[in-house]
């Protein structure tokens, strides 16, 4: 199947959109998240407590996975 050079998935313009698109993203989340943090200071805890209680839980669970493994 023959592209023309307008079709090129490897256009410098469409890879450059797409670094903007991704730090306009990044930006967005960070500014959610800082307004989050000032405006709802319990809940973001909560959400921050909750999310590193699951990382801890699914180390855990590995953890005990290749423990069963080895035994």
């Amino acid at each position: 199947m023959h592209m023309g050079a307008d079709q090129s998935p490897r256009r410098p313009e469409g890879r450059a959109r797409v670094k903007w698109v991704k730090r306009i993203l990044i930006a967005a989340v960070i500014i959610f998240a800082v307004f989050y943090v000032v405006t709802r200071p319990q809940d973001a805890a909560n959400a921050v407590e909750g999310a590193v209680g699951a990382v801890w839980n699914a180390g855990a669970a590995i953890g005990q996975f290749f423990t069963s493994l080895a035994t």
